[in-house]
C-alpha cells in the first residue's frame, strides 16, 4: 500500500484495519461495471447532484473508466488534505469515526456483483470511492465530515451497539455474495430482527450514527421541494438516486429530529431529510454534541462511561484526566462524588499521559473523589500554594480531607503535581479514604493518588492518551466472501478483458466480430457484455450495429433488465 502523511499518523489500531487494495482481482466485469455506474451516474447526476459532485471527481482522481486506485487516489487526495485507505467490508462504528476524524476516507475493497448493480446492502468500492470522494473536495463539508469523525469517536457505545454491527456486517456480508442460500439469508435476517428489538435505550453511538446516515449517507440538500443529492449511499446507487427523489419518498426538513429515526442498512429509506445547506449540518451537529456524555461531564457522563464496559476518558474541572475502563460513580442523587476504574487505568493532562502514571503503575484500578472541601468556598484546585498553607494542607503533614460529599481522606501529603496553575493531583501515604462508613482505599494497598476537582466538565470513549495507552478495535473474524467464479463465469470475464483490450489498445473488427458471435452463441443473456459491443460498434459506425443492439432489445423483455438496458442505451444513443 502506498501510504502518506495523513496515513502514517494514523494510530496502530486503526492500521489494523488496512488492507491492501486487490487491484489485480478486480475482473475486466469489475471494471465494466464500474464504467457502467459512473456513466449513468455522470449522465443523470450532473443534473440531480450537489455542484461540488462533478468537480469533486476530477478533485479526487476518479476516473469513469475504471476501477480507481488507491496509489492515485492518494496522491490528490493529500492536496486538500484527506487520504484513502482500503478495508474488509464494515468496519465498527467508533472505528470508523475515527478514520474521519483522522481524514482519512477508509474505502471497502470490494466491488458489488453484476445483480446488485442498482443497489448493494454492502459497503463496496462504488459506494465509498464513486460515492464518499468527490464530496470532500468541498472545503465546508470535508471539514463537517471531520468534525462528525472527531465527535462520533467519542460518542459511548453498548455491548449491543457492537453486537448489532457485527449481525448488520454478517448480513451484509450474505447477501452481497450472490451464491448465498436464501435460508442462510433469511436466518440472519431474524437474527438481525432480534437485535433491534431487544437494543434498550438508544446509546450516544446509535443516536449519532442516525445523524451519519441521514446526511453523510442518504443526505439531500437545497429546497425541500425541489432537493439535491449529496449523500453517498444515493450518489451511488443508480437505482436509489433515481428513486430518492421520487414523490413516494417522504422529504423532511432536517433537524435535530432525525437523531431519533432509524434506519435499516439493507433497505431503500422511506424518508430523507434535507438540509438547506451545509453550514446547517454542522449547526445541528454541534446541538446534538450538546447533549452527549462529551459536553455534559458530570453524573450523566459517568454512567455513560460505566455503562459502556469499555475504555473512557473522565476529565476534571482541574484538566486532569483518568482513563480506564470504569467500575462504579458513587453519587449523592445529584452529583458524583466519587469515581473507580478497574484495571490498568492512565492519567493525564492535555491528552498526554503524566510520567509515572500509566496502566502499568495503575494497574489494579483507580479511585478519587469529586467535589468541593467542606468550609472552603474555593475549589481545591485552584487554591496556590500559600491558600494551601493557610488550611494547613502542605507536603510532609499528615491531613484530613473532608469534602461537602461526605468523602474523607486522612493521610500524610507527600507530592503534589500542578498544571497551568491548576493543582491537578496529591499523592498520599499511609492513606484512609472513607465514605459513609465504607472504606474506599486502605493505608495498606501503598501510596493513594487523587485526582483533584471539583467536578467532571467531558467524558468520553476512549484513553485521553492513544499512544500511551494502546487502544484496540476487535478486527472482524468474518471476512467478505471472495467469489469462486465457475468456468463459464470465467470465459465471459475473458470476453470482457478482449472487449477492454480493443477499447483501450488496439481496435480489431475482427475480434469485435469474433467475440459477438461467441456472446451471441454462448452467452446471449450477458446484458452488460452485449452494451459494451454495442458501444464499440456505434462508435466505429460498425454494420453489426443494429444486430446487437436488437438483441438488447429482446433482452429487455426481462423486467429486471428493462430500465438496466434502456439506461445504457439512451447514454450510447444520445
Amino acid at each position: 500500500m502506498e501510504s502518506n502523511e495523513i496515513l502514517d499518523n494514523l494510530p496502530q489500531h486503526l492500521k489494523d484495519f488496512i488492507i491492501d487494495q486487490p487491484y489485480n482481482s478486480y475482473t475486466a466485469r469489475d471494471h465494466a461495471l464500474w464504467r457502467y455506474v459512473m456513466k449513468q451516474n455522470v449522465d443523470y447526476l450532473k443534473n440531480v447532484a450537489h455542484g461540488s459532485y462533478l468537480d469533486g471527481l476530477d478533485a479526487t482522481g476518479i476516473s469513469v473508466d475504471h476501477i480507481p486506485h488507491m496509489y492515485g487516489m492518494n496522491r490528490i487526495l493529500q492536496e486538500i488534505g484527506w487520504a484513502a485507505c482500503a478495508v474488509d467490508g464494515f468496519i465498527p462504528p467508533a472505528a470508523f469515526m475515527e478514520f474521519q476524524a483522522f481524514n482519512v476516507l477508509v474505502i471497502a475493497a470490494d466491488i458489488r456483483p453484476i445483480d446488485q448493480i442498482e443497489y448493494t446492502p454492502a459497503p463496496d468500492i462504488i459506494h465509498e470511492a464513486a460515492g464518499h470522494a468527490p464530496i470532500i473536495a468541498n472545503e465546508e463539508y470535508s471539514e463537517y465530515l471531520r468534525l462528525f469523525g472527531e465527535l462520533g469517536s467519542k460518542a459511548f457505545s453498548s455491548a449491543k451497539d457492537y453486537e448489532l454491527y457485527e449481525a448488520i456486517r454478517h448480513l451484509s456480508i450474505l447477501k452481497a455474495d450472490p451464491y448465498t442460500k436464501k435460508e442462510e439469508i433469511d436466518k440472519a435476517q431474524l437474527k438481525l430482527e432480534q437485535i433491534e428489538k431487544n437494543l434498550g435505550a438508544p446509546s450516544e453511538m446509535a443516536l449519532i450514527r442516525n445523524l451519519h446516515w441521514w446526511t453523510v449517507e442518504y443526505g439531500l440538500i437545497g429546497d425541500l421541494k425541489d432537493p439535491k443529492i449529496y449523500g453517498a449511499g444515493l450518489l451511488s446507487s443508480i437505482g436509489e438516486s433515481y428513486w430518492c427523489l421520487q414523490d413516494h419518498v417522504k422529504k423532511l426538513p432536517y433537524t435535530i429530529d432525525s437523531v431519533n429515526y432509524g434506519f435499516d442498512i439493507t433497505k431503500p429509506q422511506p424518508q430523507l431529510f434535507v438540509t438547506p445547506d451545509f453550514r446547517t449540518l454542522t449547526k445541528v451537529l454541534l446541538e446534538f454534541s450538546d447533549r452527549m456524555a462529551l459536553r455534559r461531564g458530570g453524573l450523566y457522563g459517568l454512567q455513560q462511561a460505566v455503562n459502556s464496559g469499555n475504555v473512557a476518558t473522565a476529565v476534571y474541572s482541574s484538566g486532569i484526566q483518568v482513563a480506564g475502563v470504569f467500575s462504579e460513580v458513587l453519587d449523592d442523587g445529584f452529583e458524583p462524588v466519587y469515581l473507580r476504574t478497574k484495571g490498568g487505568t492512565q492519567l493525564a493532562f492535555g491528552n498526554t499521559e503524566l510520567p509515572g502514571h500509566g496502566q502499568n503503575y495503575h494497574t489494579e484500578g483507580f479511585g478519587s473523589p469529586i467535589g468541593l472541601l467542606k468550609d472552603i468556598e474555593v475549589p481545591l484546585e485552584k487554591l496556590s500554594d500559600g491558600r494551601l498553607r493557610d488550611y494547613q494542607i502542605e507536603k510532609g503533614r499528615t491531613i484530613k480531607l473532608e469534602f461537602r460529599s461526605g468523602v474523607k481522606v486522612t493521610g500524610k501529603l507527600v507530592n503534589t503535581l500542578r498544571k497551568n496553575m491548576n493543582l491537578v493531583l496529591m499523592t498520599f501515604e499511609d492513606c484512609t479514604v472513607t465514605y459513609k462508613g465504607q472504606t474506599l482505599f486502605a493505608p495498606e494497598w501503598g501510596l493513594y493518588d487523587m485526582a483533584v476537582g471539583d467536578s467532571i466538565a467531558s467524558c468520553y470513549n476512549g484513553p485521553a492518551d492513544p499512544n500511551a495507552y494502546p487502544l484496540q478495535y476487535p478486527v472482524p473474524t468474518e471476512k467478505t466472501h471472495k467469489i469462486e467464479y465457475d468456468s463459464d463465469a470465467l470465459k465471459v470475464h475473458e470476453l470482457y478483458q478482449q472487449l477492454r483490450h480493443i477499447r483501450d489498445e488496439e481496435y480489431s473488427y475482427e475480434k469485435l466480430l469474433e467475440i459477438w458471435e461467441d456472446v451471441k452463441l454462448n452467452h446471449s443473456s450477458e446484458w452488460l457484455l452485449t452494451l459494451e459491443i454495442l458501444e464499440l460498434a456505434i462508435k466505429q459506425n460498425e454494420d453489426i450495429r443494429d444486430e446487437v443492439h436488437a438483441q438488447l432489445e429482446l433482452l429487455k423483455a426481462n423486467k429486471d433488465l428493462k430500465n438496466l438496458i434502456g439506461n445504457g442505451l439512451k447514454i450510447l444513443l444520445n
